[in-house]
Formats: structure tokens, sequence, C-alpha cells
């Protein structure tokens, strides 16, 4: 049958995460188009052996790129999925979009997937990491890539959306396990994310939702989000593990998945305010 619904899949070098998600969805029969930033292993090879419409587009930023997917891919289903190269869809996940009935949606224009995260093996259950919904589905035409952010990447639409609780796409990359390459990301991130911040000092970036504590996951993160900006540098990343390992009780994850929140709760958000501290100086 025909899918009403299309995947869009962001790689680069993802010899290692791209078979799995593509043996996950690959029975769903429904069209795949992969954007790559330019690999130079196996990537393309595997995608085009899994028939899936390819495009090359150098990498500036996620949020970016996503924008050139969306744009210049001609996709013709009425839906838009968006995948990580690195997540894969779940049995369950797999049921229900192998069931989905457009007809049955005609009000809605996204649909949130909820996510598990894992790092080195563990899953991270705790420290506000579970449930995590992500919006992924989305209207085709409707949905748009929020540029508003530098690092972060979301998928916006305007009216009604659903959450589906049940059903999981499940996220680990492989390369962390070697922990340099953790490292070297995230002091990647950390300049995106201080440059993006200065700039919403100076009021060159506005954010695209309404901040709202009662309204859809992302209306809530971005209400999060203008609370973290109000907290002085320095002291937030302190506050925001303390919170996370106890209120959120990240206490209660094993060994390793404990080690993920202090890299990405504190060390990384250390590094960010340091680097936001140096950026100031400059001006």
């Amino acid at each position: 049958m025909n899918r009403p619904f299309s995947f869009i899949i962001l790689t680069y070098n993802e010899e290692i995460h791209l078979p799995r998600l593509l043996e996950s969805i690959k029975d769903l029969k429904a069209p795949i188009f992969i954007l790559d930033s330019g690999s130079i292993d196996r990537t393309l090879e595997i995608s085009t052996s899994y028939g899936a419409e390819v495009k090359t587009n150098p990498f500036e930023n996620h949020p970016k790129q996503w924008d050139f997917a969306l744009k210049n891919f001609a996709i013709q289903t009425s839906w838009t999925i968006g995948l990580d190269a690195d997540q894969i869809v779940t049995q369950e996940l797999f049921e229900m979009l192998e069931t989905f009935d457009d007809e049955k949606h005609k009000e809605v224009n996204g649909i949130y997937f909820n996510r598990k995260n894992f790092f080195q093996g563990s899953w991270i259950r705790y420290g506000g990491y579970y449930p995590i919904y992500l919006l992924k589905m989305f209207r085709t035409g409707i949905g748009h890539s929020d540029l508003n952010e530098n690092m972060d990447h979301r998928f916006i639409v305007p009216g009604k959306t659903l959450v589906w609780k049940k059903g999981h796409i499940l996220e680990e990359n492989l390369k962390e396990n070697d922990i340099d390459f953790w490292y070297n990301k995230h002091k990647r991130y950390s300049d995106l994310i201080a440059q993006e911040e200065i700039e919403r000092m100076q009021n060159l970036r506005k954010q695209a939702l309404n901040p709202t504590l009662f309204g859809n996951p992302d209306e809530r993160k971005t209400w999060m989000k203008r609370l973290w900006w109000k907290l002085p540098l320095g002291i937030r990343p302190y506050l925001y593990y303390g919170f996370r390992m106890f209120f959120q009780m990240g206490i209660m994850d094993d060994k390793t998945a404990r080690h993920f929140h202090y890299l990405q709760g504190l060390w990384f958000r250390k590094l960010v305010d340091q680097k936001i501290k140096a950026l100031q100086k400059r001006q």
C-alpha cells in the first residue's frame, strides 16, 4: 500500500548507524530521502541499497540542514517524518505507523514521538531524560525547521499536535563509545550555543514559539530556556546539575548514565558559560 508519509534522514559518515535505522523502517515501504553532509565512508552506498533518494549539502548547523532537506526534496506524501541516523524505530512505533490512518488525523498537523536515549549502552532513564517527546512527524509543507536556533533543532507546526506516549524511537550514538569523540563534538556544540546566547542578548535572535509551561513539549522547553537565560553565568550549571540529579532523580541511574549526567549536565554547561564570558570580553 502507499503510505501517507515519507522519511527524511540526515547523515554524515553513518555506516555504523544507518543500516539499523533503515532495517527498522524498510518494511513500511515508505519513501526514504537522505541528506548527506559529505560522507567518506559507506553511507551513500548503504543509502542507495535501501532505495533512498540522496542529496548532499555542506553542513553548517542542524536547523539549516533540516531546512535545506525540507525545501529540496520533492515529498509527495501528506506527512513527513524526520529522523536522525543514530535513531531506531521500535516495533511498537512501527506498528503505530503501519496502521496510521490519515483520515482520522485530519485536524492534526504534528505528532510527537517518545524517545529513549542511550549512552555507551545505558538507558538514560532519569534526570529529565525520559520521557522526552520530539516532534518528528508533521504535515508536509506545514512543518518547518526552527532557524532561530543555532544548535538545538526542532520542527515547528501551527495548529493541533498529538503526543504518542506509546512506541519509541531509540537513540544511541555508537561513536560516543569513544569518549574523545563525545568531548570533541560537544566542544563544537559549545561554540554554537555560546554564539547563540550572545546573539540573543543582543536581540538578534528571538524564540519562534510561545513560551508556556502548560503548552506542548516544545513550548514548555521554550519556557525553560527563557528561565535558563535569566540565571547567572557560572552558577546556573551547578543549579541545573543539582536539579537534574536530585529533583529529577538522575542519582537513580546506573554509573554510566550518571557519568553522562555529569558530562552533559555540568561539564558541558560550564564550558558554554566560559565561552560566553570570553565572547563578552571581546565586545
